[in-house]
C-alpha cells in the first residue's frame, strides 16, 4: 500500500463590498475595525468571512497597519491586531493572514514547498519605503526561496486614475522604479502595482498574478479616493494540508 502525503497549499480570497451587514457608508462587507463602522457590524462580517473559508474566527489574524516597512512573523493566533506593521508572515497551517485596503495594494506571497506565506498591505509610502523587499527577507530567513515565491497583486487604485501632484510621482518613481505613469486625463499618477510587479521581478520572484479591477472605477469595491469615508475590503491566504496529488495510491 502507497501511503500519500500531505502537502501544503495556498489557498487565497479576495473580499468584494457585498454579502455583509453594514449600513451605508459601509455597505456591506466592510472587514475595517477603523474607519467609524459600527463594531459589532464589523465584527459580524469577520466572523461570516471566517465560516465562508472555512476556519475558525480566531484562526484569523489582522493587522493595525500604519503604512510602514514593519514585518511580523506569527506562530499561532494572536488575540487583536498585531500592532503596527504592514506585514504578517507565517509557516503555520490553517492561519489565515489578513491585509485590508482601499485603494492601496494588497500583496499576497507564499512559497508552497517551504511551507511559508506573507500577507502585506502595500501603499504608497509603504511601497515607496521597501515593505515587499523587507518581506522577501523575512520569509528567506523561514526557508523560502525567491525563485519558488508565488506573488498576488490584488485589487488597486490604478495608474489610469491614481493622480498625484508631479513632485510625488517622481519621488515614489526615485524609490519604486516602474510606477510613474499618466492618468487617462494626461496628469502625473502613479501605478503601485507596476511598480511592486517590478520589484517583485528584481528580487527574483517570476510568478506574479495580478487582479487588474481598479478600486476606484470598481463601484463593488471599496476605495477611499473615490469615496470617503468608506469600507476596507480584505486580501486573505493561507495554507492548506491536503494529498499530494503527484503521489500514486494503490495496494
Amino acid at each position: 500500500m502507497t501511503v500519500t502525503q500531505p502537502v501544503l497549499r495556498a489557498r487565497r480570497v479576495v473580499t468584494t463590498r457585498a454579502g455583509g451587514v453594514s449600513a451605508p457608508p459601509y455597505d456591506s462587507f466592510n472587514l475595517g475595525d477603523h474607519v467609524g463602522d459600527d463594531p459589532a457590524a464589523v465584527e459580524a462580517n469577520r466572523r461570516r468571512l471566517a465560516s465562508v473559508i472555512g476556519l475558525p474566527y480566531e484562526r484569523l489574524v489582522w493587522m493595525e497597519q500604519i503604512h510602514s516597512r514593519n514585518v511580523t512573523v506569527v506562530d499561532g493566533p494572536v488575540r487583536g491586531p498585531v500592532p503596527a506593521t504592514d506585514a504578517l508572515v507565517t509557516r503555520e497551517p490553517g492561519l489565515a493572514l489578513v491585509t485590508l485596503s482601499a485603494d492601496c495594494v494588497p500583496v499576497l506571497l507564499s512559497d508552497e514547498e517551504a511551507g511559508v506565506i506573507a500577507a502585506v498591505h502595500a501603499g504608497r509610502i509603504g511601497a515607496r519605503v521597501g515593505i515587499v523587499p523587507r518581506v522577501l527577507d523575512a520569509m528567506t530567513e523561514l526557508g523560502a526561496r525567491p525563485e519558488r515565491i508565488g506573488a498576488f497583486l490584488g485589487p488597486a487604485a490604478s495608474g489610469r486614475r491614481y493622480e498625484v501632484p508631479a513632485s510625488m510621482q517622481a519621488d515614489v518613481e526615485a524609490h519604486l522604479p516602474g510606477s510613474a505613469t499618466r492618468t487617462v486625463a494626461g496628469t502625473p499618477a502613479l501605478d503601485l502595482r507596476a511598480g511592486l510587479r517590478r520589484q517583485l521581478l528584481e528580487h527574483g520572484v517570476t510568478a506574479v498574478a495580478e487582479d487588474p479591477r481598479c478600486t476606484i472605477e470598481d463601484p463593488t469595491l471599496f476605495s477611499h479616493r473615490r469615496q470617503a469615508p468608506t469600507g476596507r475590503l480584505a486580501a486573505v491566504i493561507w495554507l492548506e494540508a491536503g494529498p499530494d496529488p503527484a503521489a500514486g495510491g494503490g495496494r
